[in-house]
C-alpha cells in the first residue's frame, strides 16, 4: 500500500467540520471588516445583497471545494489530480492544486504576522501595557509594537508555534478537539461583549448602524464590497476549504454543511459588530477606521469603561482565538500533501512546514521595521504576499475551480458526492457554471483597479443582462432538460 493510498482521516462528524470550516471562515478580517462595510453601504440593505451574493457565488464554489476534496480524499493536488483522472482530463488542471495549496501557504506568511498583534495585545491587557488619554498615544503604542522586530517576531513566532502544534497532533485530536472548544468558545465571548454593551450606552447606535434598511446608501461600490467579501470570506481558492472537505464522512450532506458554514459566518461577523461598536458610539469615536478600530481606537474605548481591563481581555482573546482557527486551516493543505507524497507523520510534517513557514514570515514581519524599505516596485515583502494571494491567485484559482467544475470533470462526480434532488443540482450546476464564474470575475477586475468610472457605475445593470442572455441560452439547451432528468 502506497501513502497516497493509506486510510485517509476524518472528522468525527458534520459538526466536527462545520466548526473548522467556521473557524477558518472567521478571521481577523472578518471581525472588523464585515461590520464596518455593513454600516457604510446600507446596514440591512447591504446584509441583503451579501447574502444573496454568499448564496449566489461563495456557496456553490465551497459546496464544489469540498466535493472535489471528498472526492479526492487528498490535498488539493492530489484530489484534484484524481479526480481529473477520473474525468479522462489533462492533467494540466491540477496545478490549481498546487496554486490553492501554495496560496494558504503564503497568506500564511504574513497572517501569522498579523495574528501577533492580537496575542500581543490580549498580553498588553493583561499586563497594563496599553496606557493611553488620545488616539495618537494608541497609535503610538500599536508603532512601538511593530517597530521593535524583537517583540513583533516573538508574537509571530508565538502564533507559528501553536498553529504547528495543533495541526501536528492531527485531524480530530488537534484540529477537531481544539476549535471544538475555540469556536464556542468565541460566541461566549461575543455574547458576553454584546450583553456587556446593551447596557453600557451605544448599543441602540451599534444596532442602527449594522440593521437600519436604508437602500439609498447601497450604491455599485457597496455591491462589489458584499460580492468581494461573499468571495473571500469563506476562505475558498486557497486550499483550507478543499483539503478540510477530504476528511468529510461520505454520509454527510455537502449542500446543508455549506449553507451552515455560510450563516454561521455571517452570524458571528454581525455579533461582532454588535460587541464592537457599542463601545465605540458610546465614546464619541469613528466606526470607519478599519484595522485602527481594532488596536487603536477600542483599547481607548476600554480604558474608559467600567470592568474595561476585563472586556478588553475577553476581546483580544476572542480575536486570538478567531486568528488562531484561521491559521491552522491554512496550513493543512501542506502537511496532507506532505503526509500523503513524503511519507512523513503528522508532527514532521508540521514542524517541518512551519520551519520554512517561520524564515517566510519573519521576512514579512521585518515588513514593518527594519525591512520596510526592501521593496519592489513600491511594495515591500509583507505587501506582495498580500497583493498576490488576494488579488491573484484567489481569484484566479476559485475562477478556475468553478470552470473544472462545470465544464470539464464528469458531472456523475458531483452527482454522487453532492446527492441533490434533480432541481437543485440543476440550480447549483446553472450557478457554477454561469453566474459564479461572473461574479468571481468581476471581483478579480476591481481588486486589480481595472474598471472605468462609467462601467463603474453601470455593471449590475450589464451584469443582470450577461446573466439574462445566459439563462435564455441555457433554457434552449437541451443541456438542462438532460440535467433535470
Amino acid at each position: 500500500m502506497t501513502t497516497s493510498q493509506q486510510p485517509r482521516a476524518q472528522w468525527l462528524g458534520r459538526w466536527g467540520f462545520l466548526l473548522a470550516a467556521t473557524g477558518s471562515a472567521v478571521g481577523l478580517g472578518n471581525i472588523w471588516k464585515f461590520p464596518y462595510i455593513t454600516g457604510e453601504f446600507g446596514g440591512g440593505a447591504f446584509v441583503l445583497v451579501y447574502l444573496v451574493c454568499i448564496f449566489a457565488v461563495g456557496v456553490p464554489v465551497m459546496m464544489t471545494e469540498i466535493s472535489l476534496g471528498r472526492r479526492g480524499r487528498g490535498s488539493p493536488v492530489d484530489a484534484i489530480r484524481r479526480v481529473i483522472h477520473e474525468s479522462g482530463r489533462g492533467s494540466l488542471w491540477s496545478l490549481l492544486g498546487w496554486m490553492g495549496m501554495l496560496c494558504g501557504f503564503m497568506v500564511l506568511s504574513f497572517y501569522v504576522v498579523v495574528a501577533g498583534w492580537s496575542f500581543s495585545y490580549l498580553w498588553k491587557m493583561l499586563s497594563g501595557g496599553i496606557t493611553g488619554s488620545s488616539v495618537d498615544d494608541m497609535v503610538a503604542v500599536f508603532s512601538a509594537n511593530n517597530q521593535s522586530p524583537l517583540n513583533l517576531g516573538f508574537w509571530s513566532t508565538l502564533v507559528t508555534l501553536a498553529t504547528m502544534f495543533i495541526v501536528g497532533k492531527g485531524v480530530q485530536k488537534g484540529i477537531e478537539k481544539s476549535v471544538g472548544w475555540m469556536m464556542p468558545g468565541l460566541v461566549l465571548m461575543l455574547l458576553l461583549l454584546i450583553i456587556y454593551g446593551a447596557f453600557s450606552g451605544g448599543f441602540g447606535e451599534a444596532v442602527h448602524f449594522l440593521f437600519a434598511f436604508d437602500a439609498g446608501s447601497l450604491s455599485s461600490a457597496g455591491m462589489l464590497a458584499a460580492l468581494g467579501h461573499a468571495f473571500f470570506t469563506l476562505s475558498l481558492a486557497s486550499g483550507a476549504i478543499l483539503t478540510y472537505g477530504s476528511y468529510l464522512p461520505s454520509s454527510a450532506s455537502i449542500g446543508r454543511t455549506a449553507i451552515g458554514v455560510a450563516i454561521a459566518d455571517t452570524v458571528v461577523a454581525l455579533m461582532a459588530g454588535l460587541a464592537i461598536f457599542p463601545a465605540i458610539f458610546a465614546n464619541g469615536m469613528d466606526p470607519g477606521e478599519g484595522p485602527g478600530l481594532i488596536f487603536m481606537s477600542l483599547p481607548l474605548a476600554f480604558q474608559s469603561m467600567p470592568l474595561g481591563t476585563l472586556f478588553g481581555v475577553l476581546f483580544f482573546a476572542m480575536l486570538s482565538m478567531a486568528a488562531l482557527t484561521s491559521s491552522i486551516s491554512m496550513i493543512e493543505a501542506t502537511l496532507s500533501w506532505l503526509c500523503d507524497n513524503k511519507g512523513l507523520s503528522r508532527p514532521q510534517a508540521a514542524w517541518g512546514a512551519g520551519i520554512v513557514l517561520w524564515l517566510v514570515s519573519t521576512l514579512a514581519m521585518l515588513s514593518f521595521n527594519v525591512g520596510a524599505d526592501w521593496t519592489l516596485f513600491g511594495k515591500n515583502f509583507f505587501d506582495w504576499l498580500d497583493y498576490l494571494t488576494s488579488r491573484l491567485m484567489m481569484p484566479l484559482g476559485g475562477l478556475g475551480m468553478v470552470v473544472l467544475a462545470g465544464f470539464v470533470l464528469k458531472g456523475e462526480i458531483f452527482r454522487k458526492e453532492l446527492a441533490l434532488s434533480p432541481l437543485m443540482h440543476a440550480v447549483w450546476l446553472f450557478m457554477v457554471r454561469y453566474v459564479s464564474p461572473l461574479g468571481i470575475l468581476v471581483v478579480f477586475i476591481d481588486a486589480l483597479g481595472l474598471y472605468q468610472v462609467s462601467f463603474a457605475a453601470h455593471w449590475p445593470w450589464l451584469l443582470a443582462i450577461l446573466v439574462a442572455m445566459v439563462v435564455a441560452g441555457e433554457l434552449s439547451s437541451p443541456r438542462l432538460a438532460r440535467t433535470l432528468r
